[in-house]
């Protein structure tokens, strides 16, 4: 009779691992991003136009990508509401020029815009960890951090990063999760602080196979879409963990936040339905002004963490989701999956050279090793 126990965990082993979205969860994921496309413009209706922000002058704020498209609107708006403001960026002499140009135009109160930059580069691991560093090293708070950055390389054929990794994974997904984590320290210190991740509906569509994480193996075929949509489904599932993660005490709540349907030169690689559908561009896709509206909402608004809280005090599976017209929405099914997140989440501190327990560690105030980050001539 003892043998009858072990069957429950044998026929678990046995069960055939999922290879990809069902015919039903891809079509209803197109529904979605139909659906978001055709009626953005009327479910945020109510949003003002830029948004306007609560008193922010008290908040450092790091936004990455943030000369160009939804990061420049952010790093701007947050600036002229009075934070203090650093442009996480690989171009810094463009950035500088930015602020140039915005020190040149502000009308504020006879007061300097507080904005400075710093470079990034999410396509090298080693410059997330010296810029994490560099920032720790300030031993200041840091309230907010917007991961921001992403690219969508409409069409393009697979490309790896010099760090070995399919390139919309690493600077969707791995860099930002390694500046997240090491930035832990600094977000402790100005606690209450947020991490905000720009995300995307497009992650409705995505798969994660987190034993080719890289889309390499030939199991599915890649194309830009499966790399950009994965990866945003990465970064969700990431972050669910790390929300879980984080003790109440830290002070610390992570969001993803869509920003709509917002750039233009995406319908190359979609189907013919949706590409269609972006003849009608001019009225329905947002402005970079308007798809900043739910990053700022994420990362200013009092009710935020609270919300944050309610989920993780109820046990919910994925972390805040905010939608494109600043209320919470529901991320994929795929995203609920506790079980594949998991994999995420252990399969990332592999990929970024970070310990499993390091944020335990860095939460007590340990100091933690990365592979990366060598000062390499």
């Amino acid at each position: 009779m003892a043998t009858t126990s072990s069957h429950p965990k044998e026929e678990v082993k046995k069960k055939k691992k999922k290879e990809g979205l069902g015919w039903i969860e891809w079509a209803r994921g197109w529904l979605y991003l139909v659906y978001e496309m055709l009626f953005q413009r009327i479910t945020a209706s109510h949003l003002q136009n830029p948004m306007p922000l609560p008193p922010v002058n008290d908040l450092t704020c790091i936004v990455t990508g943030s000369t160009s498209g939804i990061g420049r609107e952010i790093a701007r708006q947050l600036a002229e509401a009075g934070a203090h403001v650093v442009m996480a960026v690989r171009n810094t002499k463009a950035a500088n020029e930015l602020i140039q140009k915005w020190q040149n135009e502000w009308t504020g109160m006879g007061l300097p815009l507080n904005i400075e930059v710093m470079e990034l580069d999410l396509l090298y691991l080693d410059s997330v960890v010296r810029f994490a560093e560099a920032w720790n090293a300030r031993l200041g708070p840091l309230h907010v951090l917007i991961n921001n950055a992403g690219i969508f390389s409409i069409g393009e054929p697979q490309k790896l990063s010099k760090d070995g990794y399919e390139e919309h994974l690493q600077v969707n997904h791995l860099a930002p999760a390694l500046l997240s984590v090491l930035l832990l320290p600094s977000l402790i210190r100005g606690s209450p602080s947020r991490i905000i991740n720009l995300n995307s509906v497009m992650h409705y569509v995505g798969f994660v196979d987190t034993e080719d994480m890289n889309v390499v193996s030939g199991k599915r075929k890649y194309t830009s879409l499966v790399g950009y949509s994965s990866s945003k489904l990465a970064q969700i599932m990431f972050s669910s963990v790390l929300h879980k993660r984080l003790p109440a005490e830290s002070g610390i709540t992570v969001a993803c936040v869509s920003p709509g349907i917002v750039q233009t030169n995406v319908a190359r690689d979609l189907p013919k339905i949706v590409q269609a559908a972006y003849h009608l561009i001019p009225y329905f896709i947002f402005s970079a002004q308007e798809g900043s509206r739910s990053a700022l909402f994420a990362a200013t608004d009092p009710q935020v963490p609270e919300y944050c809280e309610l989920l993780k005090a109820d046990d919910w599976p994925v972390c805040a989701f905010i939608s494109q017209d600043c209320r919470p929405t529901n991320p994929s099914e795929e995203a609920h999956n506790v079980e594949t997140s998991h994999e995420v989440w252990e399969k990332t501190f592999e990929m970024i050279g970070l310990p499993l327990d390091a944020v335990e560690r860095l939460i007590e105030g340990e100091e933690v090793a990365c592979r990366y980050g060598g000062h390499k001539e």
